[in-house]
């Protein structure tokens, strides 16, 4: 080549120098518990921005700069459209959608509905130079087995004219000490190229990354972690039910076992499993497993066990009713705490809709209280028209059964356990014994 003559970079160093000077435009799909927080970072340190959500609300919501997540607050407008035209204008593409199971309650499969519908309204908007990411929870092969081909479809070449890769989300809402850009990001590529690409996109805004071998990887990594928590919330759940039989406190047990300085950790049982990984997760592993002959046993207990927690639970109301003289059947129950977890709004997968469902179809009549959550929201299997109940010495002594089933900070436990008739506590809330409280 003549002297003087400067040689064009190639796509995945042009895309690579806009990522680490922070001038490619970041594009999120799906902007909700994941989605959001992300975005928020990027748009932080100062890259271009482009969300894209079917919700026409959260669009308009983030055109005002308004959070429809409580624990977030936005400082300034968040550019977001509905049109996947647009995503041409994007550099890089992160998809944050939702990986539920199928409405089955017997097979328990994945639905990449949301995943596969995505990727396919952007292919048609793809254009050499991109990188796209996927961010959502799933079974190892996903990346490479259902977006690589619906890419490669438009002619690229994945790792010379677009990249991809997956790094799984590990967001824990409502977690001060853990933002988005603490939390260790695992990433791997499709093929080495992707990889670097990734790592120049998520470099900028996470002050960790982890990089490993393969997309599988990355997935099978996010599994692990989340089927640990799985399988060791389902055996302390069993244990709850065995310690419960033998007249044994749980939790004491729990406190006491957790004074070893080594090799436990102290795990809570609860009503059952929610948030949007925890319960599902072990079911997509044990899904894709069988198609390489294995049964995975193990974990599908610890779901079973878990996915059975909420029943348990109605059947220690029922026998405490019954042992003052009253039926479940017409009697008005009060649950305490529709989110998944403590001092957030996020009620996916809750246990406490689950609850719901089972006291309604004893014949209960079912009220709520979650200062995160005043109406009740949209779900997929759980449909109440309700909306919160301010708690006053009047409304709880007016129900025949309270009905603990998430421990929210903001809920007044004295005056519960003063004008409670019965108190049902899955969370040890009311830790010391009282005539009025049951644990469950």
């Amino acid at each position: 080549m003549a002297e003087g003559v400067a040689t064009r970079p190639s796509v995945q160093q042009a895309l690579i120098g806009k990522l680490e000077s922070r001038t490619a435009r970041i594009g999120i799909v799906g902007l909700g518990y994941v989605g959001l927080p992300l975005a928020m970072r990027f748009a932080e340190v100062g890259y271009p921005f482009l969300g894209f959500d079917i919700d026409a609300a959260k669009v308009e919501a983030l055109g005002k700069a308004r959070s429809y997540i409580g624990h977030l607050r936005l400082e300034k407008p968040l550019a977001a459209t509905a049109d996947f035209a647009r995503a041409a204008e994007c550099d890089a593409l992160i998809l944050c959608v939702p990986t539920p199971l199928k409405d089955n309650e017997r097979d328990r499969e994945p639905d990449l509905s949301f995943v596969l519908g995505t990727i396919e309204a952007l292919v048609p908007h793809l254009r050499e130079g991109q990188l796209v990411s996927l961010e959502s929870t799933t079974y190892p092969g996903t990346t490479e087995e259902e977006l690589k081909p619906r890419i490669e479809s438009r002619g690229f070449v994945i790792g010379r004219d677009v990249f991809l890769c997956f790094s799984p989300e590990r967001e824990d809402p409502g977690n001060q000490a853990y933002p988005a850009r603490r939390i260790p990001k695992v990433v791997g590529g499709t093929t080495p190229a992707c990889l670097e690409a990734g790592l120049a996109l998520y470099g900028q805004v996470i002050d960790r990354l982890v990089p490993v071998s393969s997309t599988r990887v990355a997935e099978m990594s996010k599994l692990l972690e989340n089927i640990h928590r799985a399988v060791n919330i389902g055996l302390v759940n069993e244990m709850k039910v065995v310690c419960d039989k033998m007249g044994i406190d749980v939790h004491e047990v729990i406190r006491a076992a957790a004074t070893k300085p080594f090799g436990f950790v102290p795990y809570q049982p609860g009503p059952g499993l929610g948030g949007h990984c925890i319960p599902i997760d072990p079911f997509y592993l044990a899904w894709k497993a069988r198609q390489y002959g294995v049964e995975s046993r193990f974990i599908q207990l610890a779901g079973e066990v878990n996915h059975a927690m909420p029943a348990w639970v109605i059947g220690r109301l029922q026998a405490a009713l019954e042992a003052r003289g009253k039926k479940l059947r017409g009697s008005r129950c009060l649950v305490l705490g529709l989110a998944y977890k403590k001092n957030i709004g996020d009620t996916r997968e809750s246990p406490a809709a689950a609850l719901m469902d089972l006291l309604i179809e004893a014949g209960a009549e079912v009220a709520y209280s979650d200062p995160h959550v005043p109406a009740f929201p949209r779900m997929r299997q759980h449909h109440f028209d309700l909306s919160s109940l301010v708690l006053t010495a009047e409304t709880v002594a007016g129900f025949d059964a309270v009905l603990l089933a998430t421990d929210h900070d903001a809920f007044d436990y004295a005056l519960l356990k003063r004008h409670a008739r019965l108190i049902v506590d899955t969370r040890n809330a009311f830790p010391e014994p009282a005539p009025n409280v049951v644990k469950a």
